[in-house]
């Protein structure tokens, strides 16, 4: 039987790293051992916060070449002329979300990207300065209400371009909006029971609430303000809405909504239609699915459904959509720690494929790559390192084109059946994976064109190695391939396969005598040649492993 009652007792370092793998992409050694002596509810209170961002907005180099005066920023404050060129800063965009996610201590990036799956659109259905408005909606709601993020989604001014609501008018509807906001956004689509019958909504539905949705137009200027978030957003307008009142089906208890009698009657109108698809059960399981697949597991028994879907509905419901407890409940219990059943072979931890996202933003935090200085080094830190480097070679070539999702429904690897996360690692991303540890410890781009161009960072692992903290006993060699292979694999390593990482890879059949003496060698005269080779293989090694590949 799957639980969610809470795991009791310290974490320990195996389950501390599971739940910083699943939860942040910042994984360090120091995260893991601090939450290894809590309990999870313990380890939760610090990972389940919005952590302050370490830039406020993106920053770019050079404002000549796109046509603005000399300031370097372009998203805020709120109401600055637009470059003329703003479509060659999409990439700045990326990056200063990619170094805020290396940056941040807690969940806060993992649930952007949650609900930027969940509620999709792409950075070039509008402007950059636009799309950043949409990451900081998403960011405002990660750890608050469901509901209200839905709501207000609807006019968000990228969502609105992106779904075609721009050409939603009571002469001509277009309801590709209303189709995605009940099958992606909140009660899902249903088995197929009948012609255009979904069980959760109809085909009439899906014209009623285009009607809904009616009028309301993007605000480009950026002016016009959200109360609750502070954040721009579109704007309703009455002469293209349909005021006529909407009839819905059987699916919704054939709830009729008033029509609107004027601009600001339309969010009421809006406001009607959220509250009438949020008193449907299946919404608030269909939030709960998703959450589950994230970070749990893609598979969904039928005793799933039973002992964990169901009572985490009920747990939002009963917290009014707050996502919060919901997600206290989940990475707190027993079942998300594989800790409810009698079978120690983990179906859980370990049991997904990294997306390339967790694959590269979780070793270059636990490897502590320096990365060039977004404000002192900009053209370095934008558009070499988190441009070329990591947007084009490291997340691109293994096909997550980060905020360009193929379809409306978003990235594959997330969504998918029945392969779900397996997509992530094919024969056309394999190379790009197994490159990463040859970028890092090469510090050129390695795959791409431009093969020996610097990436303008680079991992020395012997200065890594000898740091004080990341390795108990670097002169010891048992100890040393032990400590790298407990953090960074999500198993204990059975006995014959630490044998082939120790001996085979590390030692290359040498007595272990002969690293004490080369790292002492090192310690004394600085030069890393004799122990850089071993570990290099080693750190290869480890990053080729399946093992590594999961999380």
């Amino acid at each position: 039987m799957a639980s969610l009652s809470p795991l009791s007792g310290v974490l320990g370092r195996r389950r501390a790293a599971h739940l910083l793998r699943r939860s942040s992409y910042r994984f360090t050694k120091t995260k893991v051992d601090e939450l290894a002596n809590q309990t999870a509810a313990q380890a939760l209170s610090s990972l389940l916060q919005l952590y302050p961002f370490q830039v406020e907005q993106p920053h770019y180099d050079d404002p000549a070449t796109i046509g603005i005066n000399e300031n370097s920023t372009w998203c805020l404050p709120y109401g600055l002329t637009a470059p003329v060129e703003e479509f060659k800063l999409r990439r700045n965009v990326v990056g200063w979300w990619l170094h805020e996610a290396v940056r941040d201590a807690g969940i806060g990036h993992k649930m952007t990207l949650f609900f930027h799956q969940y509620l999709v659109t792409d950075i070039v259905s509008y402007g950059t300065a636009h799309f950043f408005d949409y990451l900081a909606l998403l960011r405002w709601g990660a750890l608050g209400n469901f509901k209200k993020l839905v709501t207000k989604m609807v006019v968000d001014n990228c969502m609105l371009r992106y779904l075609n609501n721009t050409q939603n008018s009571k002469n001509s509807p277009n309801e590709n909006f209303a189709r995605e906001f009940f099958e992606l956004f909140t009660i899902g689509k249903g088995p197929q029971i009948g012609p255009g019958d979904y069980t959760n909504f109809t085909e009439d539905d899906i014209v009623q609430a285009a009607r809904v949705f009616t009028g309301f137009r993007v605000q480009g200027l950026r002016n016009l303000f959200d109360v609750e978030t502070g954040l721009p957003h579109g704007v309703p307008k009455l002469n293209p809405h349909d005021i006529g009142n909407k009839t819905f089906s059987t699916a919704f208890q054939n709830t009729i909504i008033t029509g609107a009698t004027s601009e600001a009657d339309m969010l009421r109108e809006l406001d009607d239609l959220v509250n009438m698809v949020f008193l449907q059960p299946e919404t608030a399981k269909n939030l709960c699915r998703r959450l589950y697949r994230f970070f749990v597991s893609r598979n969904i028994s039928a005793e799933i459904e039973t002992d964990i879907i169901g009572p985490l509905a009920t747990t939002l419901t009963t917290n009014n959509f707050e996502v919060k407890p919901v997600l206290e409940q989940l990475l707190q219990s027993q079942h998300f720690f594989d800790a409810d059943d009698a079978d120690n072979a983990d179906e859980i931890i370990g049991g997904m494929v990294k997306s390339p996202l967790e694959l590269v933003l979780q070793s270059i935090t636990f490897f502590n790559l320096p990365i060039p200085d977004p404000i002192s080094a900009t053209v370095d830190h934008y558009s070499i390192f988190y441009g070329a480097a990591m947007q084009d070679r490291m997340l691109g070539l293994a096909n997550m084109h980060l905020f360009f999702p193929d379809t409306v429904a978003g990235y594959p690897g997330f969504y998918q059946y029945p392969d779900y996360h397996h997509q992530w690692f094919s024969a056309s991303t394999i190379i790009a994976r197994y490159k990463l540890p040859a970028i890092l410890l090469s510090g050129k781009y390695t795959i791409g064109g431009q093969i020996d161009k610097p990436i303008k960072s680079k991992l020395n692992i012997a200065p890594w190695i000898k740091d004080s903290g990341n390795i108990s006993d670097p002169a010891d060699p048992y100890v040393l391939v032990n400590d790298l292979l407990d953090y960074l694999l999500p198993e204990k390593t059975e006995s014959e396969r630490f044998d082939y990482f120790f001996l085979t890879v590390f030692l290359d059949n040498l007595p272990p005598a002969d690293w004490t003496y080369d790292w002492q060698d090192y310690l004394t005269t600085g030069d890393d040649a004799n122990v850089k080779i071993p570990l290099e293989r080693l750190v290869n090694a480890i990053m080729f492993s399946p093992e590594y590949q999961t999380f």
